[in-house]
């Protein structure tokens, strides 16, 4: 049992790393290329989400409508994927695809490794059921994992916003100005500020642009932003010394969690003290003298 268990968690770690090369390789090659020749308007140019290649597509698009979904579920598949950064329309596809190609790959993988002769029935029910929830389980990683990336990116865009809006610019012209200089460093903040700074080019204002973001994040602190942004515009209070104040209070924020955090250490560490490390002491220090015990316990019973 614990040869199989073993073996999916390989297949799946191997299955996720493959993704990993599959998706983000052309990434990070169209990153270093804009790095290398960077024009002036590349932030208006800049995509917002990888484009799937033509190699995934065509090897997905046999099985995209072998699960049945609604519009409903479609959307909130799609939802899930732009909070991930996965914007594109042919991402659903793939997503929906993944769950019927991972299921029979791991089904190939326990008939190759030979591992059904155990109880064929479990071990294919377990790889089906594993391929089948990989996907999602992969998604929701991906999406906190960004969510977290944008609460860390927060503070460092807040403080160059308020630079940018303290030298003159406006807050649409700051915000172009931020995502151009934190495409490097937090690119997943300067994506969304990017998006920002295009809808309410494209004529949309500033208080739905920032609700968008939020709506499409779904981050707390994002949330907050939109709202005070809001209320700045609507009662004619200075920008820049609320975004600074806000930014403070982030930080305030995140030492607050980090010590809280630290706090728990002591309650989490009981576990592990208890079930592993207060055995192994008291073999150490106990064993000898039992070992000696006996002995001359047998000596006298003999």
């Amino acid at each position: 049992m614990a040869l199989v268990l073993l073996t999916f968690i390989a297949a799946f770690l191997l299955m996720s790393s493959l993704g990993v090369l599959i998706f983000y390789r052309q990434t990070g090659l169209r990153r270093l290329s804009r790095v290398i020749s960077r024009k002036p308007d590349d932030s208006l140019l800049r995509e917002v989400a990888p484009v799937p290649g033509s190699k995934i597509e065509k090897l997905v698009r046999p099985f995209e409508n072998v699960l049945p979904r609604s519009s409903k579920e479609a959307a909130t598949v799609q939802k899930r994927l732009s909070r991930a950064g996965y914007r594109e329309k042919a991402f659903v596809n793939i997503f929906y695809s993944s769950k019927v190609l991972v299921p029979v790959l791991f089904s190939i993988l326990a008939t190759v490794t030979g591992i059904y002769s155990y109880s064929p029935f479990f071990v294919y029910s377990v790889a089906a059921g594993i391929g089948f929830l990989a996907p999602d389980l992969w998604l929701t990683n991906r999406v906190r994992a960004r969510q977290l990336k944008l609460r860390l990116g927060l503070p460092e865009a807040l403080d160059l916003i308020v630079i940018c809006v303290e030298a003159g610019l406006s807050m649409d012209k700051a915000t172009m100005r931020t995502s151009e200089e934190l495409t490097l460093s937090q690119p997943a903040i300067a994506d969304e500020l990017n998006l920002v700074y295009l809808e309410q080019r494209a004529g949309r204002p500033r208080g739905e642009a920032w609700k968008h973001v939020a709506e499409r994040t779904d981050v707390d602190t994002i949330r907050s932003l939109a709202s005070i942004l809001i209320q700045a515009d609507k009662f004619g209070t200075s920008i820049g010394k609320t975004l600074r104040t806000y930014s403070e209070t982030l930080r305030t924020r995140r030492r607050q969690d980090a010590e809280e955090q630290a706090a728990k250490t002591t309650v989490k560490l009981v576990f592990p003290l208890v079930l592993f490390i207060f055995p192994s002491l008291f073999v150490v220090t106990i064993g000898p003298s039992m070992i000696i015990m006996f002995e001359d316990f047998a000596k006298y019973l003999s």
